[in-house]
């Protein structure tokens, strides 16, 4: 049964557009994909970080959609940690959109 995940990438700002794309051809193929899916990537660039993370303050940020097999991810996760290139990843499973919170009496503003 396939798990929809989502994955925030942040590379080291030196490397270039066409570097970062090439990584991510590389991660994603170890990733077994149903016939007609496609991993959806979003290019955000490059944005200061947080924090300083091994004393870098830029990163180029990227998010990816994919369906897969929680078997395939292990693997898929060793190859990212190896990579020299990404400083961070976080994968996490895709539960669909959430719902907006909604105003309550006691964020302010009492009905007496």
């Amino acid at each position: 049964m396939t798990r929809s995940y989502e994955a925030v990438y942040i590379f080291d700002s030196v490397l270039e557009e066409a570097a970062v794309t090439e990584k991510l051809d590389r991660f994603h193929a170890l990733l077994p994909q149903a016939e007609g899916a496609e991993i959806a990537l979003d290019h955000w660039g490059k944005r200061t970080l947080a924090y300083p993370i091994a004393t870098k303050e830029t990163g180029y940020y990227v998010i990816a959609k994919f369906d897969v097999e929680p078997t395939a991810l292990p693997e898929y996760e060793r190859a990212l940690k190896l990579d020299d290139g990404l400083i961070r990843h976080l994968i996490v499973i895709n539960e669909g959109a959430q719902m907006a919170p909604t105003a309550s009496a006691k964020d302010g503003e009492d009905d007496e």
